[in-house]
């Protein structure tokens, strides 16, 4: 039996790969997107409706969509809303509570402890530490240009 060179097995991977419709894709990711923020703006404008003031409808609005994103987790139906929209669903505050409640959901057969309490944070753990680490960076680097007048 002969043995495949590199060039002969990406060639054979490429043509059995079907193709993606990359334009498709983003027309979708685009439209859902903006429709999570476009939810997200409304929800802002009816808690301000209802009397709330601007900083605490924004709260309110990621409280709401956190909530939202992890309900539709729950159920079952983020992942098929991903399916259509693709990375249209990754607007930041729903995909990270998606990252959260998944595992957790995977996982909550272990019980509340090993299972739930340890796996939420498994993928969503490392967006945490490089998001918090790169905060802390930024902030020292924006505090020294102030320090020099810059």
């Amino acid at each position: 039996m002969k043995s495949m060179t590199e060039k002969e097995y990406a060639k054979m991977a490429q043509k059995a790969s079907p193709n993606s419709p990359s334009g498709k894709n983003c027309v979708f990711a685009f439209v859902t997107g903006g429709g999570i923020c476009m939810l997200g703006q409304f929800l802002c404008n009816l808690y301000q409706q209802w009397g709330v003031s601007l900083p605490l409808a924004r709260a309110g609005v990621s409280i709401s969509l956190i909530f939202l994103s992890a309900l539709l987790t729950a159920l079952g139906w983020f992942d098929n809303i991903a399916r259509f929209a693709g990375a249209g669903t990754l607007v930041p505050i729903t995909g990270f509570a998606n990252a959260v409640v998944s595992p957790a959901m995977e996982f909550k057969s272990e019980g509340i402890i090993t299972g739930l309490g340890v796996k939420a944070f498994t993928i969503a753990g490392p967006v945490l530490v490089f998001g918090i680490s790169s905060s802390v960076v930024y902030g020292l680097i924006l505090w020294f240009l102030r320090l020099m007048g810059i």
